[in-house]
């Protein structure tokens, strides 16, 4: 962009703002009879806001003709309203004749300024181009309107002097010769329905392009849309409503700046809905207060400190329940048939509560399909059962979202691309925003379903390997060598009498033999159950199998007594797995192991001050192992570590354990 550009701008807008502020002193230097009034009209805003932030516009994106509308409607505007000012105090010192002849430009800024900013405006926001090239001629046709709006202005026959709002008439020099004062009104009353039907008919031109265009351009036309739209409804209104239609009028050029610079950080559907909702608790909350209030006064016209209490208590009762309903209506109409998200995690709780995992998983992505109304939505657990749910089909450029549980990726969401719905982008944001959670607890809870029916497999699996290889152990092993003792017990007494030194050389075998049967029953029974936990304890045992070791300290806390046999022998088999892993691949220094019951359940510490799990550690059997024995009972097992040691940490509930 050429470097002139902003320079001229800038110039330009500070000369409006000049020309504002000084046709502001003027009039407060003028007298009474002399004032405008209203005292302050929409011109007076329009030439401040529209060249300051056209120029604003124009430095930040000089390729929209949208910041040359906007400086040029606003810098027509500025100066009209300057020479207005200067119009009536030379005609409050008696210069009528000079100020006649400032009138003509006055009324012609005025119409060329407001064409460009009510009409031609509109047309060309937010994009910067036409809703199509057939509205050039509606372009071209607003301002001729302006114009002749303008020239029926220039040429007008003075006034009734007795109608006439001023102490002295201020002559037109340009009046028209046989323009009489009716043909002046018709014309100025056909005019004015033509131009308001070309600001009524711009507006449209932008309510269609909401209606037809994508979700993103739905928010970012809802700007200019809504700020037109208000300006609008304050004209039909009147005269009235000059104070809001002024203040208002400043706010057109920011819903512009907005809608082309930062409207995607803005929920523009949020500020319409609560306005509504706003608007209609007013109305009715006002119309039941001052009815109530009317029949109460009737019914006891001596006591109106009731008829206003008894009016504030109706209006009150139905405040509540009215801003419901008509938070609804708005919703409805903004979003369809759902636009609460609130109902939605409702609906999406009661849906939970009758599901099994697998079933909730796909009553998950049901809600969230319908309350963003897009194409398809999927998610993907990548350890559950099943792994992936799918509700139509997402396509290309769907939107990915990570399924975080208490800091645990558990999955993700996969969303397709919105249907045809206003303001879709904010309220995907909060329907997002609140079922997100859900759909990661269910995530999570396929995932666990999944892991407990996998131990449960493998529990299973393990007891069967464990039958079996106590089958063979007793059949193959001990059940192989009591055969043989008992041959060669046979053998030994017909050896006795015989031959009593061979006899005595096959009982010393057979001695040997029971030595070895004892020593397999013992390894057999350890295998089952450790002897030590019915000779020790709990804790004694666990001592015992720590040895001598001063760099590992066993200590415990409550009752250890009396604990059930199942949670004695998966803690003593969790605390020797974790020692094991700990001696052998750790590098600690210090072992720590701690029992604590406290008669619900029982909680095991194994810890150590070593360099932790590597990352890139492959999940062993031991690790496994540790996680089922826990899992069996009903507890649970954690493993955490980090630079500063490895933490093993079983719990495990005491009731319902055999």
């Amino acid at each position: 962009m050429d470097r002139r550009h902003p320079l001229v701008a800038g110039t330009a807008a500070a000369a409006a703002v000049v020309a504002v502020l000084l046709a502001v002193l003027i009039q407060l230097r003028l007298p009474a009879a002399w004032a405008p009034d209203p005292p302050v009209t929409p011109d007076y805003p329009a030439g401040l806001a529209f060249p300051v932030l056209g120029a604003l516009l124009l430095r930040r994106r000089p390729d929209l003709i949208l910041g040359r509308l906007m400086l040029a409607g606003g810098l027509l505007m500025a100066f009209m309203v300057l020479i207005q000012t200067v119009m009536l105090q030379l005609a409050s010192t008696g210069e009528v004749v000079a100020a006649g002849w400032l009138r003509p430009i006055s009324v012609t800024f005025w119409a060329l300024g407001g064409g460009l900013s009510a009409i031609v405006l509109p047309l060309y926001s937010p994009t910067g181009r036409l809703p199509s090239p057939r509205w050039r001629w509606f372009v071209v046709a607003a301002m001729v309107i302006s114009v002749l709006q303008a020239l029926n202005r220039v040429v007008r026959p003075d006034p009734d002097l007795a109608r006439y709002p001023y102490p002295e008439l201020i002559p037109n020099p340009l009046a028209l010769p046989g323009f009489t004062v009716e043909q002046y009104l018709s014309a100025t009353v056909v005019l004015f329905w033509a131009v308001n039907a070309c600001v009524v008919t711009a507006l449209v031109s932008l309510a269609l392009r909401l209606r037809r265009a994508d979700p993103a351009m739905r928010r970012q036309i809802a700007w200019p849309l809504a700020a037109f739209a208000i300006y609008v409804l304050f004209l039909v209104l009147g005269g009235e409503f000059w104070l809001a239609t002024t203040i208002w009028t400043a706010l057109i050029p920011v819903a512009i700046v907005f809608s082309v610079l930062r409207y995607r950080l803005f929920g523009i559907d949020t500020v319409i809905s609560r306005t509504l909702v706003a608007a209609g608790l007013v109305l009715v909350v006002g119309a039941v207060y001052f009815a109530v209030g009317a029949v109460a006064s009737l019914l006891v016209a001596e006591y109106h400190q009731i008829a206003g209490l008894t009016a504030a208590l109706f209006a009150g009762a139905f405040f509540q329940p009215l801003r419901q309903a008509l938070q609804r209506a708005v919703d409805r109409a903004m979003y369809g048939p759902v636009g609460d998200p609130a109902l939605l995690a409702q609906r999406l709780t009661q849906e939970l509560r009758t599901a099994d995992p697998a079933e909730a998983l796909a009553a998950v992505i049901s809600v969230v399909r319908d309350g963003l109304a897009v194409d398809g939505v999927s998610v993907d657990v990548p350890e559950g059962v099943p792994s992936q749910v799918r509700s139509g089909e997402p396509g290309p450029g769907a939107r990915v979202l990570p399924l975080v549980w208490h800091g645990e990726l558990v999955g993700s969401l996969t969303i397709g691309r919105p249907e045809s719905r206003r303001f879709a982008d904010a309220h995907d944001e909060r329907v997002v925003r609140t079922l997100l959670p859900y759909v990661a607890d269910v995530a999570h809870a396929v995932r666990m379903a999944a892991d407990l029916q996998r131990s449960r497999e493998r529990i299973l699996s393990a007891r069967e390997e464990e039958r079996r290889r106590l089958r063979r152990d007793l059949h193959d092993g001990l059940g192989q060598t009591l055969s043989g003792l008992a041959m060669t017990l046979n053998i030994a007494r017909v050896n006795l009498r015989r031959s009593p030194a061979e006899a005595d050389i096959l009982l010393g075998d057979l001695r040997s033999g029971m030595d070895a049967v004892s020593g397999d029953l013992r390894a057999l029974v350890y295998g089952l159950r450790p002897p030590a936990l019915d000779d020790l304890g709990l804790a004694g045992a666990i001592t015992e199998l720590a040895g001598p070791d001063p760099a590992t300290t066993v200590t415990s806390e409550g009752e250890l007594d009396g604990l059930p046999a199942a949670v004695e022998v998966a803690a003593y088999r969790i605390a020797q797995e974790a020692l094991t892993n700990a001696r052998r691949h750790s590098g600690a220094s210090n072992y720590r192991i701690h029992l604590a019951a406290n008669g619900r359940e029982l909680r095991l510490t194994v810890s150590d001050d070593g360099s932790g799990v590597p990352s890139h550690h492959r999940k062993g059997v031991g690790l496994a192992s540790m996680r089922e024995r826990a899992a069996e009972l009903g507890g649970s097992c954690v493993i955490s570590s980090g630079p500063c040691g490895t933490t093993v940490e079983a719990l495990l509930p005491l009731s319902g354990a055999a």
